[in-house]
């Protein structure tokens, strides 16, 4: 008995001795890893109660083999981005193009952390003046179009402060469009999701797409109302189809999500 006694009492004070030393210096103090490293380890106290080798890098989350302390001295950071970029101009004039925007990584993740989101975006565009600003060339078919939010990052007003022309809009009921519309779930592309067969949408004519006579590209008001029309959007070339025109408005009065922009 008395062998027995001091055993358990030598077990006792190893174990307060560790657990005393564990609270000192903690598992993880100054050991915390990136992903799965397998160097980056020690022996004490793990998570699942029991005593031994034990892992402070990212991985043993996932392994269910961290230390006792490592959320304490290892705490998850999620990934900080910035704001969002002004958008670039079209990366090529005079045709149908893509503009981007990008934002950059203030503090990446880490522990376990909430990745970073997308930092670049893309979106459909076209400008109408060349490198060195002269007017782009025109031809009558297909119209392109894009979300009316385009419309509103356009000027309102000339180089010499002066109002531009706010444009009229053109009032279309949609006949096709190709299965590659419902397939696009990127930020920028989800308003080709409501080009839907058989709905008006209307269509917004405005500088700096409209021309001195008033027409936008491809928007029909010269064609009868029986002449099948060809439109294309803007940032996917595969989601295209046909429409025919209803008429010609001041305004656009289509709910927001069936309302676009010539572009």
């Amino acid at each position: 008995m008395v062998g027995s006694s001091a055993g358990l009492a030598c077990w006792l004070l190893l174990a307060i001795t560790v657990g005393q030393n564990s609270l000192v210096t903690g598992g993880c103090s100054g050991k915390c890893c990136w992903g799965r490293d397998l160097s980056c380890y020690t022996t004490d106290w793990r998570m699942d109660r029991s005593y031994g080798t034990c892992y402070c890098d990212e991985s043993c989350v996932k392994t269910k083999d961290c230390c006792f302390d490592y959320f304490t001295e290892c705490p998850a950071r999620d990934c900080v981005v910035s704001d969002w970029s002004h958008w670039s101009g079209c990366a090529k004039p005079c045709q149908l193009s893509v503009r981007s925007r990008v934002r950059h990584v203030k503090q990446k993740p880490s522990n376990g952390g909430e990745p970073c989101p997308r930092l670049e975006e893309r979106a459909g565009c076209k400008e109408y003046r060349d490198h060195r600003g002269s007017r782009c060339g025109r031809n009558s078919d297909p119209a392109f179009i894009t979300s009316v939010q385009f419309g509103k990052g356009r000027p309102k007003r000339d180089s010499y402060g002066n109002p531009l022309d706010p444009g009229f809009c053109m009032e279309l009921k949609l006949e096709t469009r190709t299965p590659p519309c419902m397939a696009e779930n990127r930020p920028h592309t989800l308003w080709m999701r409501y080009i839907a067969e058989g709905f008006k949408v209307c269509v917004a004519c405005e500088p700096p797409a409209s021309q001195n006579r008033s027409l936008c590209q491809g928007d029909g008001q010269d064609s009868d109302k029986q002449a099948v029309l060809h439109w294309q959007a803007a940032g996917n070339p595969r989601c295209y189809g046909t429409w025919r025109k209803i008429q010609k408005m001041q305004q656009c009065d289509c709910p927001p999500q069936h309302t676009f922009v010539f572009i």
